[in-house]
Parts: C-alpha cells; sequence; structure tokens
C-alpha cells in the first residue's frame, strides 16, 4: 500500500488556525507578524489589527520592564526559551493574564534575529481565584491577628477549634491553652446554663462573664453565629470584647443621665422589644417593672407626632442616623420636647435587628428657642422694609431668618433658608472665623453673597450680636449690595489707567521729540559763536534759537504733566542667549497655539553664538508683537520661525528672523501702510482678531535701533511671512567678564530666598523662574508670615509683594529693617504691579534694596541677582 505524501505546509496552516490556544510570531521590533483566530479571540481583535500594532501596544504598563529583560536574554543568547505570566489589555480594556511561552528564530548564517515564537494561554480565571483566595486568607489572618476582640471558634459542643492572639492580653491565656479544650473552664456557670437556652443559629449578641486566668471575671459583650451548612459539620464563630469598664461606670452613667435628662434605650427590631434606661421612665412617667414594646411607645405620642417617627424610622433602615425632635404631652397635659436619637445595626444580610440611641428632654432648650424667635420676630417690619440683606442665625450658624431681600439676593425662599447653614451663602471659611469669634476679620472678610445659581452680589457686610438675657444668642448679618458703587469705581479706575496710558503714551513722543530739539538748539548756540555773521543771518538764528526754546519749554511741560518717568528709546549693551530669548517669547504662544492646534515649527541656527551683547528686553518686544499677531490672525494651520546667522563683521554679528503664517493674510495694497503708527486694517482684519495699534510701528522703531530692517516677504503661500534684521555684539569684555562671574556664581552659590506673595499664581510664577536658577525657596502669603520667617531663618534674599494682605510690603520691610542688625538684614526687592516713577521711589524710601515691576520676566531677576552679588555677596569681585 503506498504511503500518501503529507503536506507539512499545509498541516502547520491547520494545527495553527485550529489551535485552541494562541499562536503569534513577533518582529525583534515589536511589530505583531502573525496571529491565529485563537490569539485573536483571546485580545477581541482583528488580525488585520493587530498587524498594525506592536506587542507593547497591548502589553500592560506594569510589565514591560519584564518584557525588555526577556527580549534581551533571548536576543543576546543567554537563554532558548521563556515560559512566564502577564498581562495584555483587550481592545475593549479589559485586562487579561496570559502564561506566555517565548523562543527566538534565528538566522541559521548569520545568526540575525528573525522572530520570537510566541504560545499564549489565558489564564485570567485561574489568576482570579487565586488572588480572591489569597486575599481572604491574607484578610482573615490580618484581622485575627490584629483584632483586640477575642475571635473564638468552637464545634457546637463546646470544644474550640481556633483563638485569636488577643485573648492572651485580655485573660491571660495563650491560644494553645485554650484551642482543644472545653470553653466551660472559661466561662461563668450561670452564663453557660443561659446560651444553653439560646437559639444559636439565628444570631445572638449578650453580655456575659468570662474567668481570668488569674481568678477574676471581666464582662464580655459577645456575638454568636452557627457557620457551616446543615447537615455538615458546623461551629460557632464567637467575637467578644472586654465592656468591663462599660458596666463598671454603668451607675455613673445612670447618675450623668439624670442629671442631663438623657436617657437610653434599645429597640430589639426582631421581637419588637424596647429596654430603656430608668431615666426614660421617668420621662413618660411609667412602670419600670414592666416590659414594653415599640406599639407600646408609640401609643405615648400624639397621632401626627407617631406617623412622623415611623415615616423617619424607614429613612433609618436605609443606614441614616435617627435624628428626631417631637412634642410630648404628659399625664397633667404639660409640654415636654424630646430630642430622640439612634443608631441602626443590620446583620450579614443587611436586615434591621437592633436600634440603640437615647432620649433628652430639650424641653428648657426649646423654650429658649422659642423665646429667641419671638424676640427676632420684633424686628420683622425693621428687617422687611429694609434696603439692605439681612440674615439672623443662631451661634451654630443655622439660619432662624431672613428679610426679602435677602431672599432675592440669594435666590432662596426664606422658608427653605431656615434651619440650613448660613455657610451655603458665605462659604464655610467666613463662618469659621465668626464661630471662632473672629467677627472684625469675618466682617472684612465677607465680600460677596452666593446666589443658589452659582454667581455672587458683592457686598460691604456688617455682623450685629443677637443678646438676650445679656447672652449672645446669635448674629444678624446686614449685606448692602454694592454692585453699582463697584461698578462706578471699576469706570473711574479704568478712566484712570487710560489716561494714565495716554500720558506715557505723550511722555514717550515728548522725549522722542526732545532729543532732536536739543540738537537743533545746540546747533543755533554753536552757530551765534561763528565770526563773520551778517547782522541778518545772526538775527534769523536767534529766531530759530527763541522758537527751539519756546517749543522746548512746552515739551517739558507735557513731561511735567504727565508725572511718569519717560520712557527711554536708547537701548542697552548686556549678555544674554539669544536662543533662549526666542523661546522664552515662543512658550508665552504655546497656550494660544495648543487651543488653535497649530502646527509649529522653530528652526534656531547652530551657528548663533553665546552670549551675544545687546538689549534681550527689546527683542523680546520685537518678537512678542510679531509671533503673538502670527498666532492671532492664523485660525489653522501652521507657524514657523526661523532664526539664522547673516553676516559678521568684526565685533557685530547679523541675525535674520523670520516668521511665517498659513493665517488670513495682508492684502498688498495695506502692507506700505503697515508700519505706521495708530494704522489699523479696518474690517479686513478687525471683525474678529482685531486691529494692530501701535505694535509694528514701535517694532520697526526698535528694530532699526538695531541697525536692523523689518518688511512682509512677498510670496505665493497663503498666509504672511514677517521678516526683520539685526545686529548684535559678539565681545565686551567688561560685559562678558561681569556675565561670566555671574553664571559662575549662580551656578556654584546656591541662595536663599524668601517670596512674600499672597497670589498663587504671581508666587508659582516667582518661585520657577528661582529655582530654575539652581536657588531654594521659601514662600509665605503676608507681611506677618514675612517678618516671623526673617527672623526664624536666615535668607539672602526677599522678593516682598508691595501688597498683601494683614501686613503690606512697606510694613513688613520696616520691621524686619528694625528688628535686624544690617549685616544681618536680606536684599529686600519690592514687587509690585505699578512702574512709575512714585512707586520707584515710595519702595526706595521704605527701606527697599531694589524694586521690580509685574509681570516679572527673568531678566529682571537676572538683574537682582547681579546687583545682589554686586552689593553683598561679592563686593571686591564685582570692583
Amino acid at each position: 500500500m503506498q504511503v500518501q505524501k503529507v503536506d507539512h505546509h499545509e498541516l502547520f496552516e491547520q494545527i495553527y488556525n485550529q489551535a485552541p490556544i494562541g499562536i503569534a510570531l513577533v518582529a525583534p521590533t515589536g511589530q505583531w507578524m502573525k496571529v491565529n483566530p485563537a490569539f485573536c479571540s483571546m485580545l477581541g481583535y482583528t488580525a488585520q489589527e493587530l498587524i498594525h500594532l506592536r506587542y507593547q501596544d497591548i502589553t500592560h504598563p506594569d510589565d514591560f520592564a519584564q518584557d525588555l529583560i526577556y527580549e534581551r536574554e533571548l536576543c543576546e543568547g543567554k537563554s532558548q526559551e521563556y515560559k512566564f505570566e502577564k498581562r495584555y489589555i483587550q481592545k475593549n480594556g479589559d485586562v487579561v493574564w496570559i502564561s506566555l511561552h517565548v523562543s527566538l528564530a534565528m538566522n541559521e548564517v548569520s545568526g540575525e534575529p528573525l522572530y520570537f515564537i510566541c504560545h499564549v494561554v489565558d489564564i485570567t480565571d485561574h489568576k482570579t481565584t487565586e488572588q480572591k483566595l489569597l486575599q481572604t486568607e491574607e484578610m482573615f489572618k490580618l484581622i485575627s491577628d490584629n483584632a483586640q476582640e477575642v475571635i473564638y471558634i468552637a464545634t457546637i459542643d463546646g470544644i474550640c477549634r481556633y483563638c485569636s492572639p488577643s485573648i492572651y492580653n485580655l485573660l491571660g491565656y495563650s491560644p494553645e491553652e485554650v484551642v482543644g479544650n472545653n470553653n466551660t473552664a472559661v466561662f461563668h456557670p450561670q452564663d453557660l446554663e443561659r446560651v444553653s437556652q439560646i437559639d444559636l443559629s439565628t444570631g445572638h449578641m449578650l453580655n456575659m462573664q468570662a474567668r481570668h486566668k488569674e481568678g477574676h471575671s471581666l464582662w464580655f459583650e459577645t456575638t454568636y453565629k452557627v457557620i457551616g451548612e446543615p447537615g455538615q459539620e458546623q461551629q460557632i464563630l464567637a467575637i467578644g470584647r472586654d465592656i468591663s469598664e462599660r458596666k463598671k461606670h454603668e451607675e455613673i452613667s445612670a447618675e450623668a443621665e439624670r442629671i442631663a435628662m438623657i436617657g437610653s434605650w434599645e429597640w430589639n427590631m426582631l421581637s419588637g422589644h424596647v429596654s430603656m434606661s430608668d431615666q426614660i421612665y421617668e420621662m413618660f412617667e411609667i412602670d419600670n417593672n414592666k416590659q414594653y414594646k415599640a406599639s407600646d411607645i408609640f401609643a405615648f405620642m400624639e397621632q401626627a407626632e407617631e406617623q412622623r417617627l415611623k415615616d423617619c424610622i424607614e429613612w433609618v433602615k436605609t443606614g441614616q442616623p435617627l435624628d428626631f425632635e417631637y412634642r410630648h404631652l404628659g399625664s397633667n397635659g404639660k409640654e415636654k420636647y424630646l430630642h430622640l436619637r439612634g443608631l441602626i445595626t443590620f446583620d450579614e444580610d443587611q436586615r434591621p435587628i437592633q436600634l440603640n440611641g437615647t432620649l433628652q428632654d430639650i424641653t428648657e432648650r426649646k423654650l429658649v428657642e422659642f423665646k429667641l424667635q419671638e424676640s427676632v420676630e420684633r424686628y420683622t417690619s425693621l428687617k422687611k422694609y429694609n434696603h439692605d440683606a439681612i440674615i439672623s442665625f443662631d451661634m451654630d450658624g443655622n439660619i432662624i431668618n431672613a428679610n426679602p431681600v435677602a431672599m432675592k439676593m440669594t435666590g432662596c425662599p426664606v422658608a427653605e433658608m431656615i434651619g440650613t447653614s448660613i455657610c451655603r451663602f458665605i462659604g464655610p471659611y467666613h463662618l469659621g472665623l465668626i464661630l471662632n469669634s473672629q467677627y472684625e476679620m469675618a466682617e472684612k472678610e465677607i465680600n460677596a453673597i452666593q446666589h443658589v445659581n452659582g454667581s455672587e452680589t458683592e457686598v460691604l457686610a456688617t455682623l450685629a450680636p443677637i443678646i438676650i438675657n445679656e447672652k449672645n444668642v446669635g448674629f444678624y448679618l446686614i449685606a448692602k449690595d454694592i454692585t453699582e458703587q463697584k461698578k462706578l469705581l471699576v469706570a473711574k479706575e479704568t478712566a484712570e489707567r487710560m489716561n494714565k496710558a495716554k500720558s506715557e503714551f505723550l511722555a514717550m513722543m515728548s522725549h522722542e521729540i526732545r532729543t532732536p530739539m536739543n540738537g537743533v538748539i545746540g546747533m543755533t548756540d554753536l552757530l551765534l559763536d561763528t565770526p563773520g555773521l551778517s547782522g541778518e543771518q545772526k538775527e534769523y538764528i536767534e529766531i530759530i534759537q527763541k522758537s527751539g526754546d519756546s517749543l522746548l519749554a512746552i515739551i517739558n511741560d507735557i513731561l511735567d504733566f504727565s508725572k511718569i518717568e519717560s520712557g527711554k528709546t536708547d537701548l542697552v549693551d548686556e549678555p544674554f542667549d539669544l536662543k533662549e530669548i526666542v523661546t522664552e517669547t515662543v512658550n508665552i504662544v504655546t497656550p494660544m497655539i495648543r487651543e488653535k492646534q497649530l502646527d509649529l515649527r522653530l528652526s534656531l541656527d547652530d551657528a548663533i553664538p553665546v552670549p551675544v551683547f545687546g538689549d534681550a528686553y527689546r527683542l523680546k518686544q520685537v518678537l512678542t508683537n510679531i509671533i503673538g499677531n502670527a498666532v492671532k490672525f492664523t485660525p489653522e494651520g501652521s507657524i514657523e520661525i526661523e532664526v539664522k546667522v547673516t553676516g559678521q563683521q568684526y565685533n557685530d554679528i547679523q541675525f535674520q528672523f523670520k516668521v511665517k503664517d498659513t493665517g488670513i493674510g495682508i492684502p498688498v495694497e495695506k502692507r506700505e501702510h503697515l508700519f505706521e503708527a495708530f494704522y489699523q486694517l479696518e474690517n479686513f482684519m478687525t471683525r474678529k482678531p482685531q486691529g494692530t495699534g501701535l505694535g509694528l510701528a514701535i517694532s520697526k522703531k526698535l528694530v532699526e535701533l538695531m541697525q536692523g530692517d523689518i518688511w512682509i516677504e512677498e510670496s505665493g503661500d497663503p498666509g504672511t511671512t514677517f521678516m526683520f534684521t539685526a545686529s548684535f555684539k559678539t565681545s565686551n569684555m567688561e560685559e562678558f567678564n561681569r556675565y561670566d562671574l555671574q553664571q559662575k556664581k549662580n551656578k556654584t552659590d546656591q541662595l536663599r530666598i524668601l517670596i512674600a506673595e499672597d497670589n498663587e499664581v504671581n508666587q508659582l510664577v516667582l518661585r520657577r523662574m528661582i529655582e530654575k536658577k539652581g536657588h531654594l525657596v521659601d514662600h509665605v502669603v503676608n507681611g506677618i508670615e514675612a517678618v516671623e520667617a526673617v527672623k526664624r531663618s536666615a535668607y539672602d534674599i526677599v522678593f516682598m509683594d508691595v501688597h498683601m494682605p494683614r501686613l503690606n510690603g512697606f510694613e513688613a520691610t520696616k520691621a524686619i529693617k528694625e528688628s535686624m542688625r544690617p549685616e544681618a538684614c536680606p536684599y529686600i526687592v519690592a514687587v509690585t504691579a505699578n512702574a512709575v516713577r512714585g512707586d520707584m521711589d515710595k519702595c526706595l524710601k521704605a527701606g527697599m534694596d531694589a524694586y521690580v515691576s509685574k509681570p516679572i520676566k527673568s531678566e529682571s531677576i537676572m538683574q537682582v541677582m547681579e546687583e545682589f552679588y554686586k552689593i553683598k555677596k561679592y563686593p571686591t569681585a564685582y570692583h
């Protein structure tokens, strides 16, 4: 008989496709090369979907490290195969545990790895069962080993099978002495007889006595439960806690209950029986020798109160605490007010089995509350017709009443307010101030009343105590709506800011005019001294001189009127990192770029030297304006920024800056006017992003001061391409030495710096700037904390915000200067949002050593550090 030839390839494919376990081939790069149906079914992916993934894409992150180790060892030939357990993430996001057998197929000629052969078995069910069993065992051991109560397992006839270690601390026995013995040696005979009559199969809680090894007895509260299925070996699980101290103090508690007019009770919800302390029998004026059920207690109540309590108990059965006040009529018709409290107990099936609680006679307190309410109502008319919001509340912050204006301001009806906490309208912090008797601070801090819809009304708050019988029993909160006043104040401040901006602009323009005028007047003086002038020529020159003097006088008057330091357009010559300046500028607009989802491409020439010398602040001003406009006028697409070196001559190096966008573009006929002052692109750009104002005109002026030029590059591409050039120096020996020394000190000498700033955002920005320089930073939020911090620790520099709560920056600086020797006093830097000459002078007169204005820039911080090194830290190195 002829044997049929086997097609091994077809046989392999059948085995591969029909195998009940997952089989896959993985490239050394991690890409899935081939997967069988079982593997796809296991992960919920199709084969086509998996081919486009790597094994790392579906591996649980916690298993990455393990995979890398095995992969490396297989590739290095340290092992032929590995079998281990790991986790994959299915397509739907679920985690599946698998057992993985992996080996590596190598090229027989070159020895290079070809692919990994993976056999995968789903072991999720096994792992789940294993982990649950382990967790259960660990949890039981943890509970039993650390429980303060005695956990005890015994047979039905009383032979101990297990006892927790806590029995030694409670009864003096070791678990070994108890296990295997009958519990009759431990429990009191009377209690054993009582236990023998109880049906333990339903579970029970009882108090009983146990003998200590040394002979004395202790009281235990013990819960019993039969465990095990009927017909099989059943055992009794008991958990007991020592209540000897509680028993000892029962008489003391009973006396305390009598004095406080409070009694305790216990309601067995299975049997209906209610156990009560003597004090409750007195409250209800009933016989204390009789057994009562819950139905008997309900019969003592008025019908309406009974129904209300029953409804409340249904709510309590969901797990909520019982808190119920009601009126009770005594046998003589006298009214009492009682306060019922309780907590419910559930069995393991979440059935309510017991309710324990207290009952307190609160008649006296209620009468005081009624008198308070009566007193409050005397002022109802005053509150009702008052134009301010008035809310009365008790010493716990619970609202007693409110007037219609308060209802309108909060959006909450008075009926809904009563009984609720006032913190919902003023916030928990302000209520805390009131409850802690910090009334003056609360008045100052409460500046808004919250509406139920989330809005706020700005108010001026006043707190007035409610005094009854020489006792403070509550408060009135009187809130005056100052919204309109605020609007007027904001309008006034806006007008002042606009006027200030106008004055600053006039100062800059006046300065620009004054500079050439000084040249004109100076030249006329020189010209008058020129010999050989005719009388007519001299007369003309004198007329020019007088006109120039008149014009200069007018300009000086404008400067005096502005009352601000005139703007200077002279550029400084200081070292800076050009790449860092460009990067910082890009970081400023990065949030807007991300919001618009624009593509940003930044190209910085490797030939850019560090440092270069020039005015970094003015360069950043130009970059910010141009890059900001590019982002502003580009709704979608990309922003391309390029900086390159275009030439160098002696000590000067020339740079070209390019900012290209794919935005709305600028019409050709508009471009020639674009760099003119006050020119805007009319409706073409002002429909949404608004005009450019003076930005480009100022940028052009600054670029020209940097020996450069600015223009719009012609391009057929959509959008706009701004180009400008600038020239900086590559060396300045004096400045370079200072820059180098400063860098060395910044890198090697770590400063201790304190930030006194109450604004969290400003505090974070300043902290990050300083920490990036490698210095240690602490922070406080007010002037008092700043003074205490400086007394407590030695700081090199203090950045002191001028406007802070409790103690402002001026006052804090004065306190520090007066309390410390000059050589020990830190270098105090004023931080303020104002930047006019008068504010700077005020800071320096207050004793501050330096001054920076917000928004703070890294350059400002570097300048402060440099001045500190000059004046206090390394004066000899700089001079």
